[in-house]
């Protein structure tokens, strides 16, 4: 279904529901939402997000997949609807601090409608750092091309001044002209092993 070589693992097995709490516009009312696609709906500004029940277990394939890597990549992907609902599993996120291997974040390229509408690179990191701890990753990758034109009600999630006086970002042009907005696949892989190289020590030139 997913299109994906590999092991595919779930967080946990456990029944779990997402819900958040979004500061909806014009009245500035706070509201809170459960289920996954109802809280972009709203179009509001999402202040935080948690699972229900906090508690359920991560499924120990996944531990055991975590603490064995060498490299750790979280994203692209929704943010608030699918990439924190896994770090919200406490004992896989508490996995990954554990983990010696390299943690990559990869910043999304453009915004998305009813969820991170005008984010920058930084308020991304600052969203995922707010939920699960500073310093979780050793590297932030964003795209830093923004010339292509994009499908309307979308913005190129661009690296401000903010973002750039953060140490762990890393620009580059992973763009797809095909299909604007997008991560070009080979592009994106190639960058990540750039750094999983630089980090480790290896040259690069095998790319």
């Amino acid at each position: 279904v997913l299109g994906v070589r590999g092991r595919v693992l779930p967080s946990t097995l456990h029944n779990v529901r997402l819900a958040a709490d979004v500061i909806v516009p014009v009245t500035n009312e706070n509201i809170r939402v459960r289920g996954e696609s109802q809280i972009p709906r709203l179009g509001g500004r999402i202040r935080r997000v948690w699972l229900e029940p906090p508690d359920a277990p991560a499924f120990p394939p996944v531990l055991r997949a975590i603490l064995q890597a060498d490299l750790i990549v979280v994203g692209p992907g929704s943010l608030y609807t699918s990439l924190l609902p896994n770090l919200l599993v406490r004992d896989l996120l508490e996995a990954m601090k554990a983990s010696p291997a390299l943690k990559v974040f990869v910043c999304n390229m453009v915004t998305q409608r009813g969820e991170t509408d005008a984010y920058s690179c930084y308020d991304h990191v600052h969203a995922l750092e707010a939920h699960v701890g500073e310093e979780l990753f050793d590297v932030v990758l964003c795209n830093q091309r923004y010339d292509l034109p994009l499908p309307s009600g979308v913005e190129w999630v661009r690296a401000d001044g903010r973002t750039l006086g953060d140490e762990r970002v890393h620009l580059a042009d992973l763009t797809d002209p095909e299909r604007p907005g997008r991560h070009n696949a080979d592009r994106l892989a190639e960058e990540i092993l750039r750094l999983y190289a630089r980090w480790r020590g290896i040259s690069p030139d095998w790319l």
